[in-house]
């Protein structure tokens, strides 16, 4: 791949970073496979970019290691793109974009676990309806991989919540002045609480934060929860779903929403922003006892 940085760059990461990903199509491309949109057809009426531009684009991406070329059919033969380990390396920096533009081009720059009802941030968290959740795999807080969506039940109801910890020394110095970052514990043991109707509604409640697993684990045993806490702490399902955070004590956090997935990964109802905690769990369960 060409090289347009000066020589007086040569050692600066940020220039040579930009080499492969400065180009305003090259984001978008990675922004869209992390969606699981990975065939060229796709990535072109998402993208709506010309032919000719799509393609150097990807043989730039797969040339930098950022992108691979699969086939997905034989005859004739087509190629589908993903995300090798060097592209999803990018997802945290894709993350930080989105983060700083809805804080300080949709936003005045305030940082905040929540949103405004008319904001273009929950209009985006709003048209996730109707769209798929694409196959990843998270980090259980018992240790083991599991996919976001449940199998074997009619619906996964998917709440993202900020950060919930066993001790409450362990919380972010000024969390209870982030405007919606306080509650977790009480939105978790709501859930706890409410299981049994989720389950006769055929429901399946997962809640999802970027913490570490380690840590979900120890607020989980504490709280008695009898669901899964998955770790989005390479921020996978929050890149592929374009999920709105905010930034703390180093870490890029997940705004609190509650999602209602069916079977077939579609999202049938997206709930943000969230201002009663305890309404939102009612909301939740009557959009899958519908």
């Amino acid at each position: 791949m060409p090289l347009r940085t000066r020589l007086d760059d040569a050692n600066c990461s940020i220039a040579q970073a930009l080499d492969v990903v400065g180009d305003w199509w090259t984001l978008l491309i990675v922004r869209d496979t992390a969606r699981g949109v990975h065939r060229f057809e796709a990535l072109q009426r998402e993208l709506g970019m010309s032919r000719k531009v799509l393609t150097e684009r990807l043989r730039l991406l797969v040339e930098a290691g950022v992108l691979s070329r699969e086939p997905y059919q034989d005859r004739p033969v087509r190629h589908e793109y993903r995300l090798t380990p060097r592209g999803r390396a990018l997802l945290p920096v894709l993350v930080a974009l989105q983060d700083w533009g809805d804080s300080w081009v949709l936003g005045e720059g305030e940082t905040m676990a929540t949103t405004a009802e008319a904001s273009q941030e929950a209009e985006r968290v709003h048209r996730l309806v109707g769209t798929r959740v694409p196959e990843l795999r998270l980090m259980g807080h018992d240790g083991a991989p599991c996919d976001p969506v449940a199998a074997g039940t009619a619906h996964t109801v998917l709440y993202c919540f900020p950060s919930a910890y066993a001790q409450r020394d362990s919380y972010p110095p000024g969390w209870a002045e982030i405007p919606g970052a306080s509650g977790c514990t009480l939105e978790s043991c709501t859930y706890r609480d409410q299981l049994a109707e989720f389950t006769a509604a055929d429901a399946t409640v997962h809640g999802v934060s970027t913490q570490r697993p380690d840590e979900q684990r120890a607020f989980a045993e504490k709280e008695g929860l009898r669901f899964p806490l998955l770790s989005d702490a390479d921020l996978a399902l929050t890149a592929a779903l374009r999920l709105p955070t905010f930034r703390t004590a180093g870490v890029s956090r997940l705004k609190r929403l509650t999602l209602v997935i069916d079977r077939d990964r579609t999202i049938r109802a997206a709930f943000y922003p969230i201002t009663d905690i305890e309404a939102s769990v009612r909301a939740a369960l009557a959009a899958v006892s519908r």
